[in-house]
Parts: C-alpha cells; sequence; structure tokens
C-alpha cells in the first residue's frame, strides 16, 4: 500500500522545489506518493490562512489528504501533537534543500522522528 509524504514547500512545489522552514507558513505542501521505496505520484496543495483553526488547520488539511507522514524543519508543539494524534509521523527534514533530498533522505532510513520536545515554543512561526 503506498505511502503519501507530506513536505512544505516552496512555489511552484514538486521534486526539485525548496523545502519550506515554517511548518504552518510554507506557500504549500508536496504530497509524495511512495510505493515499495518507488516515488510514483505528486500532488501539490496550497496551503490555507493560518487563521482558519489557528495551529491546526494545516494539520486537518493534510489529515484529510491522507498522508502517513511529514517531513519538517520545525514544528510547534500544537500541530505536532495534532499529528501524532491523527497517527501521522513526524520527521525532521534535517537541512535537505529540496523536497526530493528531504524525501530520498527518508526512504534511506536517513531522517529522525520529530519529538514533542524538539517543537518550537507556540506555534507562531510554525
Amino acid at each position: 500500500m503506498p505511502n503519501i509524504i507530506a513536505i512544505p514547500s516552496e512555489n511552484p512545489g514538486g521534486l526539485d522545489a525548496e523545502v519550506g522552514n515554517h511548518f504552518g507558513h510554507c506557500d504549500l505542501y508536496t504530497l509524495v506518493v511512495v510505493d515499495n521505496g518507488e516515488i510514483v505520484d505528486i500532488q501539490i496543495v496550497p496551503n490555507i490562512a493560518h487563521e482558519q483553526g489557528g495551529c491546526l488547520a494545516p494539520v486537518q488539511l493534510l489529515a484529510g489528504k491522507g498522508i502517513s507522514k511529514l517531513i519538517a524543519g520545525g514544528m510547534g508543539m500544537r500541530p505536532l501533537m495534532g499529528f501524532n494524534q491523527a497517527g501521522i509521523e513526524v520527521y525532521f527534514s534535517d537541512g535537505a534543500k529540496t523536497v526530493g533530498q528531504a524525501v530520498n533522505s527518508m526512504l534511506a532510513g536517513q531522517l529522525q522522528q520529530f519529538k514533542i520536545e524538539n517543537s518550537c515554543g507556540g506555534c507562531h512561526g510554525h
């Protein structure tokens, strides 16, 4: 069964797009569908206004798209807890510059899982 990995991204999205450093304030999300370790599809999902549900609005958006994993550079505790409650694993992007680099690092088992103690204070800016 395919996994859908979400990565906060800058315009225009896709594998060559720059990874967005701020989870909740990125331009969009690149969804990468992976089956048996192979990338089989790419989808672009525009981000939604933070005001429509605060820190948890992007969590609900992505959970509704069926993602199983998210790669992020930084995130506040509230969205991280929201992803955990939704059963979505969150990983550090570990300095990956592009979406493709982040996904390949994850597929190679090189990314650390994001823990609550690694979260930023509050959700402002992330």
